[in-house]
């Protein structure tokens, strides 16, 4: 008899318990999915890490808030290797397994442009994070960085200033590395200078040689380039300080991780962009400030292919909340009216998907650090997706 009250006490306590456990699990929230396909292999790999650990402050900033909508706030990173193929089955991975509410990422263009349709056939809201060279356009696709018309004529004008009349223009072979050098020698032509040379690099080739004898024979006064971002900066200007060619430089391309990685490669590099961390504003030092807090040792130089990640988790749950639902035609009418103040100032993608934008001029010092020089005030994207009103 005993043996049978101890079997029915232990019955009854193991009913209790799943009695007690079962609303608990009843009530816990599903997760805002948030899926960032990038690069952690392949030529974004120096940058990659940076992008990851914007999205985790934002994160944790909007759970310490009670998430989005009441509904804590997942951050999902997942390999796009830096190139098409690895994109197609991030963003299928991050959509179909993963059920992201929104995709938000830093990538390359080969990478968007095969990622990019993925989102929009499956309806899912895609902010991209990096500077790009432009007219990239889809209903669900929304751009937070720079284009060609907010950095090129800044930084052409200011070289030509100071006194680089015949230039050499190089490339990484893809869109953005042939669509940025487009933009900079229509302007170099517009401000009355020369193309002396114009040559390509394919994108996961190292060996600058070939390119590097064809500028020194070319002999311009100054030197415009626009690489795929991360590694192939450095591999181009080591070779070129290698070589000891010493024209003045102008990127579309660099970054300050990427700058800071190469030693002192860069040195001496001029590059415009939205976002540096010598940008002196509050906001900006709360961001660098909360970013060596969570990451200590561990943190990657906050730069313009990382920060804009931030910004983005930020807009889209400010959408959320005014859309009042995760629901992605809801959050993709009102994600243009939303304003994000933040490290860059205020930013706000209500120009055809696209966002003016506070743009700096700046150059790597001899230590690889980035100094800024001047700041250009806001501007305008342009007529980037005129069908997108």
């Amino acid at each position: 008899m005993r043996r049978i009250y101890w079997i029915q006490l232990l019955l009854l306590m193991l009913v209790t318990s799943i009695l007690v456990i079962a609303p608990v699990r009843s009530q816990e929230k599903k997760p805002v999915v948030i899926a960032i396909p990038v690069g952690l292999s392949g030529v974004n790999s120096v940058v990659a890490p940076a992008v990851v650990q914007s999205a985790e402050l934002a994160a944790d900033e909007l759970n310490a808030k009670g998430g989005i909508l009441g509904q804590p706030v997942k951050v999902v990173p997942l390999d796009d290797e830096s190139g098409p193929a690895g994109a197609v089955k991030a963003f299928n991975t991050g959509i179909r397994q993963n059920k992201a509410d929104v995709i938000i990422t830093m990538e390359t263009s080969a990478a968007r442009n095969a990622g990019a349709p993925i989102a929009e056939r499956a309806k899912v809201p895609f902010i991209y994070t990096s500077f790009y060279e432009g007219r990239a356009c889809g209903e669900y696709l929304f751009v937070n960085a720079w284009v060609p018309e907010q950095v090129v004529p800044p930084l052409i004008k200011f070289m030509t200033d100071e006194k680089v009349k015949r230039w050499f223009a190089v490339g990484s072979d893809y869109a953005f590395g042939r669509g940025m050098i487009e933009a900079a020698k229509k302007t170099i032509k517009d401000m009355g200078g020369t193309i002396l040379g114009e040559e390509y690099q394919p994108l996961q080739q190292s060996d600058w040689t070939a390119i590097i004898s064809k500028i020194r024979a070319a002999n311009p006064d100054g030197i415009i380039y626009s690489t795929s971002g991360g590694g192939p900066n450095i591999d181009f200007l080591k070779q070129l300080k290698a070589a000891g060619l010493t024209m003045p430089i102008g990127s579309l391309s660099i970054d300050e991780l990427t700058a800071e990685a190469g030693g002192n490669a860069a040195e001496g590099v001029y590059y415009t962009g939205d976002y540096f961390t010598g940008i002196d504003n509050p906001e900006n030092k709360r961001f660098l400030e909360a970013m060596k807090k969570k990451f200590g040792a561990e943190l990657k130089t906050p730069n313009a292919l990382s920060e804009q990640e931030y910004d983005g988790l930020h807009a889209y749950a400010m959408a959320v909340a005014k859309a009042g639902t995760t629901n992605a035609d809801a959050v993709i009418k009102v994600l243009p009216t939303v304003v994000f103040k933040g490290p860059r100032g205020s930013v706000q993608m209500n120009k055809q998907h696209h966002a003016p934008l506070p743009i700096y001029l700046a150059q790597v010092q001899s230590d690889g650090k980035t100094k800024v020089l001047k700041n250009f005030g806001l501007i305008d994207p342009g007529d980037q997706c005129p069908k997108l009103k």
